[in-house]
């Protein structure tokens, strides 16, 4: 994995524990734009790393630093989560410019970067989430296409052992989403995580046996 120095000065200092990994995509025409923006001081957005298409990574803001990633953001009970977390940008056009599948090159260097940063700061896997699942109402990224379920094999996130129980769309904030979020949004971005084949916003059986299957595996842990 090769990695870059690129720094950017979108980042002050932490108030809190370091607890969670966020993963975005860039959403933007092309790698070089994405790395303008996340290192230009009057964006003022940043994340920790970026990594391209190729697999190389660029390092913008030492992990004991609090980068400007999350935003408005919620996680089991905690807003605002820049300071507990660490941001990971995935370059991808996103749904705006055409959002495409995720090359094997990038998600294997996410992999190698994503363990080394759980291992250094002790981050438990149900705290690996995506941008949609912590802002639900403004955020779809990194979408449907990312590949959850491989990074949970990995350690990297929870998976269901098995689609089994009939937990409510209501118990989602329960699991950590957003309960003051709008439903259908907070549904879809359980969906874009666990359900990638169908997002309408509607909860069904499918959804209540993957939610009631992660609460049966994280009690098993």
């Amino acid at each position: 994995m090769q990695i870059i120095d690129r720094p950017s000065p979108n980042h002050d200092a932490r108030d809190a524990a370091i607890d969670m990994l966020v993963l975005h995509y860039t959403g933007m025409t092309s790698a070089r734009a994405a790395l303008e923006r996340l290192c230009d001081p009057a964006a003022k957005v940043s994340a920790h790393y970026t990594i391209d298409e190729t697999g190389t990574v660029y390092a913008h803001v030492p992990e004991a630093r609090r980068a400007w990633h999350a935003g408005v953001s919620f996680w089991a009970g905690r807003r605002n989560l820049n300071s507990c977390s660490i941001g990971i940008e995935l370059v991808n056009p996103g749904h705006e410019f055409g959002y495409r599948a995720f090359p094997e090159a990038q998600i294997v260097a996410l992999i190698e970067l994503a363990t080394g940063i759980v291992s250094r700061h002790a981050i438990a896997a149900a705290r690996v989430l995506g941008h949609s699942d912590i802002a639900p109402a403004r955020k779809e990224d990194p979408g449907e296409l990312f590949p959850w379920k491989r990074l949970a094999r990995a350690g990297l996130g929870v998976w269901p052992q098995e689609a089994n129980g009939n937990a409510s769309a209501a118990e989602l904030g329960r699991y950590g989403y957003d309960p003051e979020a709008p439903q259908d949004k907070v549904v879809t971005a359980f969906q874009r995580h666990f359900r990638p084949a169908k997002l309408d916003g509607l909860w069904d059986g499918e959804c209540a046996g993957l939610l009631g299957g992660l609460f049966q595996t994280q009690s098993g842990n």
